[in-house]
């Protein structure tokens, strides 16, 4: 027990004490779930409680990633195992399949965990519920299996499809929510020092695109536009050929830069919507880095070695598809580029949970992101604890735009129902840096001095000297905005602001960008903590919207953008419980 986390053993006692047939672990990603689940096979492979060991993963290269990581705990699994042979080499504790296996044969898998006394380790367990075919599966096979441990980082979904083996229980409003044996959050882990704290860089800039037809069309990244609009907006930022990612992959590389100078092997991981556009951001990251980029797509042999090979070398980039998102173990990865459409809070969760695995103490990760509502919507609340709540789908609780979230999460491969269109290109600009639920206004544009100086913070903080030092600079872009508009030689007594304790004389000074305007009242400090209002408000005011659209006929885009411009204040995603009120109130004089 001397080298478990104490979550891990608290986790652990509680389950020898019961003995249960089920068990359900919630940890944030990058807590240590693997090490969790290994050491409790072990003990009751010792106890003779089980016989054999059978680990699901979502998959294929996971497959390899737990045989390795059960090796190293004196299990031995064997990863290679296929429907076809369906034999057990002896000389192995288990398997590990994937849950598309299982579901193609799960008579065979049935067959061969009720042979034995089996525990079967459903890894990301909220994975049952992609696709009929695999809950089905998962359960026809290991209905009957001595002990169950599933595990998940993220236990919830965007849709009704419950998770086999999830226990489901009655809330006040009739609902069946998920519920958990032992849950550790993120929050839980920050504390503790298990996982980094993330601070995300949110990226906007002017979008321009031609339809069909010739007709130009020009938005700002983040704005309230209809999802149509948001979509092309968002998608041309993404293109390689333009301006946006360009920009921010050169801002991404400077901070890796930065951040390697105090942590030498510090990587960073590009995640991409698709093959083409990884392949276009590589040729861009290639010009930049000095070492080589790792290129990894799922439809590719050898993608597991690669990923292999990345984490233990130390390159600066990789760039890689979806199969990078979830379970992946690179403790390394510190800086991320978030250049994909998908926007599901499971997959962001997943995302963002390749960056947050904690090495030493100080370590912080940064991950840029369009500045899109939906994502710093999702930035925000990384500390928010969700589970699955059957009849009440995330998205519509928190009153999220469901023709945006689909067309977002489209992939490239499949129709697009939108007119065609031609990208113009998208200039970049550092919009906001978020962290730890407040968002910090920057308004600078990218490769100008001023962006450099936020992109220099330094890479070894503690939670509490980071939010301190973007306080501090905060309150002087404040200040300065407000000297500024006084006139010369206003505030020249105003008092300094103190540096974080512990940041150290090292720590960059970072001017307010030229003529940047003060955040509306309300706004100073970033927004305030999230309240368990917001959901409730934004969807209010989304309502509102909808109504006032049907009655007048005009877009919901543009209603949400006059609103903003009467009331002031961010975009409606980072908004603070007032200021949606705010905008309510005059919705409703309306």
């Amino acid at each position: 027990m001397s080298g478990l986390r104490a979550w891990q053993r608290e986790a652990l006692d509680r389950y020898l004490e019961n003995a249960p047939r089920d068990y359900l672990a919630v940890a944030t990603p990058g807590a240590g779930k693997t090490t969790f689940a290994l050491r409790l096979a072990a003990e009751l492979l010792a106890a003779r409680t089980v016989d054999r060991v059978f680990v699901v993963v979502p998959t294929e290269h996971l497959k390899t990633q737990w045989a390795r990581a059960a090796a190293a705990a004196g299990i031995q699994l064997d990863p290679a195992f296929s429907n076809t042979g369906g034999v057990l080499n002896p000389s192995y504790h288990g398997i590990v399949v994937t849950y598309a296996q299982v579901a193609v044969h799960p008579a065979k898998h049935r067959v061969l965990a009720t042979s034995r006394r089996t525990l079967v380790i459903l890894d990301e367990v909220h994975h049952g519920g992609d696709a009929r075919s695999w809950g089905d599966g998962i359960a026809e096979a290991y209905g009957a299996v001595t002990r169950r441990l599933c595990l998940t980082g993220t236990p919830f979904r965007s849709d009704d499809a419950a998770i086999p083996f999830v226990r489901y229980v009655e809330d006040a409003e009739g609902h069946r929510v998920s519920a958990a044996d032992y849950t550790y959050g993120y929050r839980e882990a920050l504390r503790d020092g298990v996982v980094r704290p993330v601070v995300f860089l949110a990226y906007s800039g002017q979008a321009r695109w031609r339809d069909s037809a010739g007709e130009e069309f020009a938005a700002r990244l983040g704005e309230i536009l209809s999802p149509e609009e948001t979509t092309r907006a968002w998608r041309t930022a993404l293109d390689p050929s333009g301006d946006w990612i360009p920009a921010v992959l050169r801002a991404a590389h400077t901070r890796l830069t930065q951040m390697r100078r105090e942590v030498p092997d510090a990587g960073g991981l590009v995640i991409a919507s698709d093959a083409k556009s990884a392949r276009a951001y590589r040729r861009i990251l290639e010009g930049l880095s000095g070492t080589p980029v790792a290129l990894v797509l799922s439809d590719e042999e050898g993608s597991s070695e690669r990923i292999a090979a990345f984490a233990e070398s130390t390159d600066e980039w990789m760039v890689a598809v979806r199969m990078v998102s979830e379970g992946v173990d690179v403790p390394r990865l510190a800086v991320g580029v978030y250049a994909t459409s998908a926007s599901t809070p499971l997959f962001f969760a997943q995302a963002v949970g390749r960056f947050v695995r904690s090495r030493r103490p100080g370590e912080t990760a940064s991950v840029f992101l369009p500045s899109v509502p939906v994502l710093l919507d999702l930035a925000s609340q990384m500390e928010a604890q969700r589970n699955h709540v059957l009849g009440k789908p995330h998205r519509a609780d928190e009153g999220w735009d469901d023709d945006l979230v689909a067309e977002a999460n489209r992939r490239a491969d499949e129709p697009d129902d939108l007119p065609a269109y031609e990208s113009l290109g998208a200039d970049a600009e550092l919009d906001y840096l978020i962290y730890d639920g407040s968002s910090y206004g920057t308004a600078t544009v990218a490769g100008s001095p001023e962006e450099a100086d936020y992109l220099g913070l330094p890479g070894l903080l503690d939670p509490e000297q980071m939010r301190l030092l973007l306080q501090r600079r905060q309150a002087e872009q404040l200040d300065a905005a407000e000297r500024a508009a006084a006139g010369p030689g206003a505030g020249a007594d105003a008092p300094a602001v103190p540096p974080p304790p512990g940041a150290g004389s090292g720590s960059p000074a970072v001017p307010p960008p030229p003529g940047a305007a003060a955040p509306a009242a309300g706004a100073a400090g970033g927004f305030a903590a999230m309240s368990e209002d917001l959901p409730r408000l934004r969807k209010e005011l989304n309502t509102l919207v909808s109504m006032t659209a049907a009655r007048t006929g005009r877009p919901h885009g543009q209603i949400h953008n006059e609103i903003r411009a009467r009331c002031g204040g961010p975009p409606t995603a980072m908004c603070t419980a007032e200021q949606l009120r705010t905008r309510i109130s005059v919705l409703r004089s309306w």
